[in-house]
This record gives structure tokens, C-alpha cells and sequence, in this order.
């Protein structure tokens, strides 16, 4: 299977935080899946670090160079199918990664429940 991370289950399986599921952490660690992450998701952390409103015990870099885990680019085809989702959720960020999951037929994985809402439709 292949799968999105959402950017704070990234930063939870980076710093081994107990509020990541254990089936969710188990679907990180199986070497059968493919698991990424968003270029959106460094962007997101990257303002919300010069913002001082995140804090990381790993540094940004190291979290799109950990083992198992590739970087997903933004490409216009992602951009372009922003259009077709509902107005469920208003973060521009999570849009994305929904929208990048839809293109690129991964499944996202996600605590936030306005981003499970797009799993239904």
C-alpha cells in the first residue's frame, strides 16, 4: 500500500510520541508500504517555525530524510484538482495533501477528523 503522511503524524513518528496510533505506526513501519510526505507539509512547518508556533525535537531537514519515508513534490496536477474538492476544510496545507493523496491515489493518513471527511466523498 502506499500512503501520505499528514504533518503531524510525521512529526509524532519522528519523535516516537505516544499520541501516534499504534495501527497507524505499524503501517509507517511495514517495509511493504510506501509512505510519504508532502512537500507542503516542510512548507507548512517552515512558516509555522519562523513563527515560533512548532517546535521540533527534530530538525526539519532530518524529517524528510528519515529511513522508509520519500519526499512527494507539489505538481500542477495537484494544484488544478484543489478546484474539485468541497469546502470541508479551510487549512490551505491539508487541502493540499487531501488533493495530493486524490492524484496520486494514496491514502492519507490523519488524526485531523475534517480531513477524514474527504475519505467519504
Amino acid at each position: 500500500m502506499k500512503y501520505l503522511l499528514d504533518t503531524h503524524l510525521l512529526i509524532w513518528w519522528s519523535e516516537n510520541n505516544p499520541r501516534l496510533n499504534k495501527d497507524t505506526k505499524a503501517l509507517i513501519s511495514n517495509p511493504n508500504n510506501d509512505i510519504y510526505v508532502s512537500i507542503a507539509s516542510a512548507w507548512e512547518m517552515g512558516i509555522k517555525l519562523a513563527l515560533k508556533k512548532l517546535r521540533l525535537k527534530v530538525p526539519l531537514t532530518k524529517l524528510f530524510s528519515l529511513p522508509r519515508i520519500d519526499t512527494l513534490p507539489i505538481k500542477m496536477e495537484h494544484v488544478m484538482s484543489l478546484q474539485g474538492l468541497p469546502p470541508i476544510h479551510k487549512d490551505p496545507f491539508d487541502r493540499m495533501l487531501v488533493a495530493q493523496a486524490k492524484s496520486e491515489k494514496l491514502t492519507l493518513l490523519s488524526e485531523d477528523p475534517k480531513i477524514k471527511q474527504y475519505q467519504s466523498k
